[in-house]
């Protein structure tokens, strides 16, 4: 009871402290990673001791399995179809040649700087490809980000771990069945084509058929019956676990389980509540750090137990050979100069890569201990160097570095306007400001929506009233319907825009 009591206390710790210096660090361009890394220290052995998480806790390894799990799934749900058409030359060059070179180029130096087999070698340049969504998130969410890097980044940081994590699989399966195959050679052939089977077909047709009858389900009961908002959000948590837990009870590959069910319910192309998305990207990004904190205790800090001349020159060679490889191959790209050089140097590497290298330990791999020390000297480097970095470009580049001259408060332009024809309001109960300073009663439910009437009944009155389009970006985008009279604004800087605008603040 003990122990479980810490890790209530730990997980309460992570949430409020990450919600009270959210907004500003966003501001500042820190990565919230650095802060908790710190956190973790003063929890672990070298501060108050109130915890100390190693290899063998089954905490932290439900928390890997789940949070890689849950990240794959938010990235592949946030995926925006449009994004992937109009900008294939870019997709491809990021997730091919972008990542795949990097990863060969690692691998061998590992080899030979490290003295590793081929497939642990293969593991660590593998991980060490994988870009951190978390470390870029204050980078992609700053509007000082121009369009180009922000798409190039998203796609980069929410895909690549699903174009690395066969090539970690299959190293581990081979690290596994080198000592059965001279044993047996039949079994162990028997075992490859099994997991091959799983990672590559079985678990992302799993996958896609939760994602597809879980969007269908939802769909029906929803206009049959109604959905609440909050319980909404939870589904997106139901989806990741279900497709995860079935895909891995069958012998499927439980995260590209996740992510196939996160690309079906994002290429159905339905009308998600917008909460749908924003919980599960918060979840994941709550069990991230929660992830961090409870390596840095202890484990994280081993990267720097044994630094050697070969392992630092690994780890120069793992921080710039993305910058040196991704530069030149998004010439093709159309991108500039300058947001092909925004690109290649903003890639850091963070929790996804030791989660990477978390799963040869956890599968029991002699000698995979040595490949996460590796990783997490890299990983601190990187914290250091691309998180200063990212810091250092978001304050001099503010995102409202220029407040244009005031405009009026027009609707956005949109291929096609109208207006709802009038609706008898429902059974309601609430009670609206009138222009008299009393107030009148309307039959009511204790949601927070208003009806047409109402609406209409308070531009009547002369009150101030401002109709705002808030969806989020991927469905504005695809609609060609927008109500008339509204305003555009974007539901991830809503105060910008209206600053913008010059919308009233009375309204």
């Amino acid at each position: 009871m003990e122990h479980f009591a810490t890790v209530v206390a730990l997980v309460g710790i992570v949430i409020v402290v990450a919600s009270l210096l959210s907004g500003a660090l966003e501001k500042s361009g820190i990565p919230l990673v650095a802060v908790f890394l710190i956190l973790g220290v003063a929890l672990g052995p070298w501060g108050f001791g109130l915890v100390d998480i190693g290899f063998d806790s089954a905490a932290l390894h439900v928390l890997a399995m789940l949070a890689l799990a849950l990240v794959l799934f938010s990235d592949a749900v946030t995926i925006d179809k449009d994004d992937l058409r109009t900008r294939r030359a870019l997709l491809w060059r990021v997730l091919g040649p972008g990542t795949l070179v990097p990863a060969l180029l690692m691998t061998v130096a590992a080899r030979y700087l490290l003295d590793l087999a081929w497939p642990a070698a293969a593991i660590l340049g593998a991980a060490l490809a994988s870009t951190d969504p978390v470390l870029l998130r204050s980078a992609i969410r700053s509007p000082a980000l121009p369009a180009t890097p922000r798409v190039a980044l998203r796609i980069e940081s929410g895909m690549n771990d699903v174009v690395l994590l066969p090539i970690v699989v299959l190293s581990i399966l081979a690290l596994r069945v080198t000592p059965a195959a001279t044993a047996g050679g039949e079994a162990a052939s028997i075992e490859i084509v099994h997991s091959v089977i799983g990672l590559f077909v079985l678990g992302p047709l799993i996958g896609a058929l939760v994602g597809w009858l879980g969007i269908i389900l939802l769909e029906r009961i929803r206009s049959r019956f109604g959905v609440r908002r909050d319980y909404e959000s939870l589904y997106a948590l139901g989806l990741a676990f279900s497709a995860f837990a079935l895909a891995e009870s069958v012998g499927g590959s439980g995260f590209l389980a996740a992510f196939a069910a996160g690309l079906m319910v994002s290429w159905q192309d339905v009308e998600l509540c917008d909460c749908f998305l924003e919980y599960g990207e918060a979840t994941a990004e709550m069990l991230l750090l929660l992830t961090f904190v409870a390596l840095g205790t202890s484990l994280i800090w081993t990267g720097l137990s044994v630094i050697g001349v070969r392992t630092i020159l690994f780890a120069i060679v793992a921080l710039v050979t993305r910058t040196i490889v991704l530069y030149p191959v998004l010439k093709g790209a159309a991108a500039s100069a300058g947001d092909r050089r925004i690109i290649a140097l903003f890639g850091p590497r963070g929790l996804s890569s030791l989660l990477l290298t978390l799963l040869p330990i956890f599968a029991g791999v002699p000698g995979a201990e040595r490949l996460f020390t590796i990783t997490c000297r890299v990983v601190l480097l990187s914290v250091v160097l691309h998180g200063s970095g990212m810091a250092i470009f978001l304050r001099h580049h503010p995102a409202t570095a220029a407040v244009p001259a005031p405009v009026a408060a027009t609707p956005v332009a949109a291929p096609r306007v109208v207006s709802p024809p009038l609706q008898p309001a429902p059974a309601r109960r609430s009670l609206l400001p009138i222009a008299d300073e009393s107030t009148a009663e309307i039959t009511a439910d204790t949601s927070d929506k208003i009806t047409l009437d109402e609406f209409r009944e308070l531009k009547k009155r002369g009150e101030e009233v401002i109709l705002i389009d808030a969806r989020a970006d991927r469905n504005y985008r695809r609609s060609d319907i927008q109500a008339a009279g509204s305003v555009r604004l974007n539901p991830e800087d809503p105060v910008r825009d209206a600053t913008r605008l010059r919308l009233s603040q009375r309204a």
